[in-house]
């Protein structure tokens, strides 16, 4: 029987596809082979049968740590903004595991595995580094695995076959904010018809399918109201004296790229230059043109109009769209204007990048700002919305401000804030008083590359193009 078994395990690395391998022994002799699963023997002396298994299954580590994974621009750590699952939740490939904000951009991290959700590693407002776990997911297990190690009858193998086509789930493409609106109404998402892009089921969708409307899809029916009746109330006068507390706020997200920015751009030796432009020929040609604009579905504001007449600038002094290397060796001059707009949102400080410029008309850089403008609303932008700038304005004047003193923002060599318009008294060429329109600017530079000579130059020929749009339309 010793010999039977060495020889028995040798011929086990064979055996590739078969889970039993069932065995009978008779008079230590071999006389039958069978593939059922495990190693079963049989040994058969003085008519009594000896059982002996040996299972050859493999056990399978089904669970597996989702990590951050390296979202570029040298960002090594997130903090957790918002998670769209839970632990118990069920995920796809591609469905939405949580949103994450690092000091440059807003970043949706998405599923690369089909399981359930067995362990979350980090709470809201945490810090989560990159290469370290988010989430535990338990795999789903393949048909092999799902069908019953114990069946060797052909029905057994229908009916574990049955039961994993019944339990087997149709993928649903849409997004999270729609499977909020599916759960919420006890809607099952496979009963809709999608009408979106290769087979997304969009909120439309969803609502089409519930019979109510786009404004109120927020209401939740309730099933049961109260009528409240007024009661009386006698007014007191109570002190009540509230013990006020220090409150710590760490410094994540936008705020803490300012911080890293604002400390390199301090090392930067500055220069300012301000000057005055009276633009009330812009302001007259700007009420026509919104009107044309808006025909075409723009929103058009004096924002477009000054970016594009910087970019005009910036071609008579290219010095002022370039960049300074960290040893201060070599000035890169670059090719694409990349004009950067300071924006105030929910989330701090933004400066989202309109990219190339010069090849841009008016409205096509009217309808980028409008997005732009909007996904700092919403705190959606990407880090290519705010990468690759040479050149920045900031528009103080949306607040009511007139001088500033902006901060170059590195690596760039000069930047730009625009005052509020205002309706001032001027003396025309003849003397006489009018009512004139007059914009401020506050230029700053860097003066190890730019000279103030260069700089007035550049306000200088900004200058015409404002107060002459007919010159900016030649140029254009």
């Amino acid at each position: 029987m010793a010999f039977v078994m060495r020889k028995l395990f040798v011929n086990l690395k064979n055996v590739n596809k078969c889970r039993k391998l069932c065995l009978f022994v008779q008079s230590k002799r071999l006389q039958a082979v069978r593939y059922c699963g495990a190693i079963h023997l049989h040994s058969i002396e003085d008519n009594k049968i000896n059982h002996r298994y040996f299972h050859t299954t493999k056990v399978l580590n089904k669970t597996v740590a989702f990590k951050l994974s390296d979202i570029g621009e040298g960002i090594r750590e997130v903090v957790i903004k918002e998670w769209f699952i839970k632990v118990g939740d069920k995920v796809q490939q591609f469905d939405n595991i949580c949103e994450v904000q690092s000091d440059k951009a807003a970043v949706t991290i998405t599923s690369r595995y089909d399981g359930v959700i067995t362990k979350i590693y980090h709470e809201v407002d945490q810090t989560a580094l990159v290469g370290q776990p988010l989430v535990d997911i338990d795999l789903d297990s393949t048909p092999d695995e799902e069908s019953s190690s114990d069946s060797d009858t052909e029905n057994e193998v229908e009916v574990s076959k049955t039961q994993s086509q019944t339990t087997q789930k149709v993928k649903v493409l849409t997004t999270p904010a729609v499977r909020r609106i599916a759960a919420q109404f006890k809607v099952d998402l496979g009963t809709i018809n999608p009408s979106g892009r290769n087979g997304r089921i969009l909120k439309e969708d969803v609502l089409a399918h519930l019979n109510i409307s786009a404004d109120k899809s927020n209401e939740i029916p309730s099933a049961l109201s109260v009528e409240a009746k007024p009661m009386p109330i006698s007014i007191g006068s109570v002190k009540i004296e509230e013990i006020l507390e220090d409150k710590i706020v760490p410094i994540t997200g936008f705020t803490k790229a300012m911080v890293k920015s604002m400390t390199e751009a301090m090392k930067i030796p500055h220069f300012g230059l301000s000057d005055e432009y009276d633009v009330t020929k812009l302001v007259e040609s700007r009420e026509s043109l919104k009107v044309i604009a808006q025909e075409r579905g723009v929103k058009l504001t004096y924002m477009p109009i000054i970016i594009k007449a910087s970019s005009l600038a910036l071609t008579a002094y290219p010095v002022l769209n370039s960049s300074l290397d960290a040893a201060c060796e070599n000035l890169t001059y670059k090719a694409n204007h990349n004009i950067g707009i300071a924006m105030d949102t929910p989330n701090g400080l933004v400066v989202p990048v309109i990219k190339n410029v010069q090849h841009k008309t008016i409205l096509d850089i009217a309808r980028e700002l409008n997005i732009l403008q909007e996904k700092g609303t919403k705190g959606q932008l990407g880090l290519n919305d705010l990468s690759g700038g040479t050149f920045t304005l900031s528009n103080i004047g949306i607040v009511g401000g007139t001088y500033a003193k902006p901060v170059i923002v590195p690596p760039q060599v000069s930047i730009g804030a625009l005052g509020k318009i205002q309706v001032l008294p001027r003396f025309n060429s003849e003397g006489e008083v009018t009512k004139s329109h007059i914009l401020t600017v506050s230029w700053s530079a860097d003066h190890r590359v730019v000279d103030g000579v260069t700089m007035a130059r550049f306000s200088n020929a900004l200058k015409q193009y404002l107060e002459d749009p007919y010159k900016l339309l030649l140029d254009i």
